[in-house]
């Protein structure tokens, strides 16, 4: 069981309001998780948006590891914060000693550098510390950006909302975009990095389905980019098509469902931009997926949106109130947050169409 969903908010809000979400979520089993990635950051983070923080599960070794790999690459530590947590016996949770988000200053010879080389360098660096605390299962690198945090943790997810008192607001830990995702796996254990959402240089993706071309899209992918790594799970390809669609070609968001889910032959030959969609099909065929899925994704500006694959047997419902855009996949979780939305309002996407929410919480729909 699956269930995701998504909130942007034109205030700080705390991820309990996300948790609703997930509240009517049965006991899990051992491989269940519960993740989250939060933008556009508040509380203590609120004053450092522009500078990277690193989100790190780790042992002591492993702590110690990450901070002299980037000391020694000169970035320099302006802000530390552990969250308290409150184990109780009979919890679900598969817990790691320590989880830091860290905020560090840019090394003295990138802080004139441009934002491409900035970025560049974040995701370099994420890597290496990644593959330094995996050979010894030191630790586990979830993101290394600017004003974005991660949390992701194994376990019963309601236990694990437990464990980091994540049911009660805190000042101190707020954002303005959360994703967040409870996945029960029924045929294989999870491992950490396969908890749902992803994060990629400022992307975010979440699905709730499954892709049956998995194996084409990874093989494609590996092929593409030096971060598209690891697949521990088959929704991380939505994620790296997102970002190679949007980042790397610099095609319009619409443009990814063109690439996820492309129009039959027959329609795309009655379409003013046949040309192109031909072109999208014949270069990027192995990019398609085959699902259902429902997928959430959010861009580096803080855009939210909401797509579903062709097949489109997976539920999504989107919800708003004057200060709150909800994206979830089954209507309870809107239920729980925006319990007093007028619902004739809700919009329930079709296979053909994106759902966008924008910085003033604007919805917009656009037809494929």
């Amino acid at each position: 069981m699956c269930r995701i969903g998504a909130i942007k908010s034109s205030d700080y809000v705390h991820p309990s309001q996300a948790l609703l979400l997930m509240q009517s979520q049965q006991k899990g089993h051992d491989n269940s998780g519960f993740a989250m990635v939060m933008h556009d950051l508040g509380g203590i983070f609120k004053n450092y948006k522009h500078l990277p923080t690193l989100s790190l599960a780790c042992t002591d070794e492993g702590l110690k590891l990450a901070e002299d790999i980037l000391h020694e690459a000169g970035f320099s530590r302006v802000l530390q914060w552990v969250p308290e947590t409150f184990h109780r016996p009979g919890l679900d949770i598969n817990a790691m000693p320590n989880y830091v988000f860290e905020t560090f200053n840019y090394p003295k010879n990138y802080r004139n550098a441009t934002q491409k080389e900035k970025e560049d360098l974040l995701l370099d660096m994420r890597l290496q510390l990644r593959f330094a605390l995996e050979e010894g299962d030191q630790g586990y690198v979830y993101s290394f950006w600017p004003d974005v945090v991660t949390l992701k943790e194994i376990g019963d997810p309601r236990d694990i909302g437990t464990y980091f008192n994540l049911w009660q607001p805190d000042d101190h830990f707020t954002a303005k975009v959360i994703t967040a995702q409870c996945r029960q796996n029924t045929n294989y254990d999870i491992v950490r990095y396969a908890a749902h959402p992803f994060f990629l240089q400022g992307y975010t993706a979440l699905a709730n389905g499954e892709n049956t071309f998995y194996l084409k899209n990874k093989e494609f992918q590996r092929k593409l980019h030096r971060g598209y790594i690891g697949f521990e799970s088959d929704s991380q390809c939505f994620l790296y098509t997102l970002h190679y669609v949007h980042r790397e070609l610099g095609w319009p968001l619409p443009y990814y469902k063109h690439v996820i889910t492309p129009l039959p032959f027959e329609e795309v030959e009655r379409r003013t931009d046949r040309d192109e969609l031909l072109a999208i099909r014949q270069s990027l065929t192995h990019l398609e997926i085959n699902g259902p899925n429902t997928i959430i994704g959010v861009l580096p500006d803080n855009t939210l949106f909401t797509c579903c694959d062709a097949k489109k047997l997976r539920p999504v419902v989107v919800g708003r109130s004057e200060k709150m855009v909800v994206i979830s996949s089954e209507v309870c979780g809107i239920n729980e947050i925006l319990p007093e939305r007028n619902w004739q309002e809700d919009i329930y996407p079709n296979e053909r169409e994106i759902v966008m929410i924008g910085q003033d919480l604007e919805v917009q729909r656009w037809k494929q």
